[in-house]
């Protein structure tokens, strides 16, 4: 994903500064919750393993609960937080993050960094899957079946600062087209499912068709 810089050289042709994250917020670990604390309902609450595989760029609302108890002794983010897997089987995954942009604190599993900043939420976790970020990234990581990065290399590395109401413009258009991408992806997934069925279709009266001429002795 290219366009965070692409917009940048669009709306700020003067061009910005960079900084490391370590100055544009604090990082601390998440930590306390597992999931078989899960339960049905209760307090909200985001594991490490549901930001690769349920959680997009941001969230309002979890898919995962705990008791009142478990929240109280976990480690919490808070509105307007981010919320980045520190470790992954693979590089790709690695430092996925979901901005929390839900009306109360979240309960956060281990395994995750929470980055609170003054900064546009989804604008940080927008960056953080970008490939900027991603080549400043493999310089920092560690480990050989588990791949890992530490809060204090995440925060030397470094995120271009224009205005707040730029970043705002910036999310704007992404969160535009990443409702275009999703559009699409829905539309082909139908017409492949539409294309599947047809394929079924014929497949089977030829198939009855065979059978009945076997059967006939034709």
């Amino acid at each position: 994903m290219n366009q965070i810089e692409k917009l940048i050289e669009e709306l700020c042709p003067n061009g910005v500064e960079y900084k490391p994250l370590g100055e544009l917020g604090t990082f601390s670990r998440g930590g306390g919750l597992q999931k078989k604390d899960f339960t049905e309902s209760g307090v909200g609450c985001i594991h490490y393993g549901q930001i690769y595989t349920h959680y997009g760029i941001w969230a309002t609302e979890t898919k995962s609960f705990v008791s009142s108890l478990t929240f109280s002794k976990a480690k919490k983010a808070q509105p307007g937080d981010i919320i980045i897997a520190d470790t992954s089987e693979n590089d790709e995954d690695l430092c996925k993050a979901v901005a929390w942009l839900g009306e109360d604190s979240v309960a956060v599993s281990n395994h995750t960094l929470i980055f609170t900043t003054e900064l546009n939420p989804k604008f940080v976790s927008y960056f953080l899957r970008s490939l900027p970020f991603q080549k400043q990234k493999r310089k920092f990581v560690f480990g050989t079946k588990v791949r890992s990065i530490s809060g204090t290399n995440m925060g030397r590395i470094l995120l271009p600062c224009p205005p707040l109401e730029i970043q705002q413009e910036i999310v704007k258009i992404l969160d535009t087209f990443q409702s275009l991408e999703a559009e699409l992806e829905a539309e082909l997934e139908a017409e492949l499912e539409a294309r599947k069925k047809q394929y079924e279709f014929y497949r089977d009266q030829l198939l009855t068709f065979t059978e009945r001429e076997r059967e006939s002795g034709g």
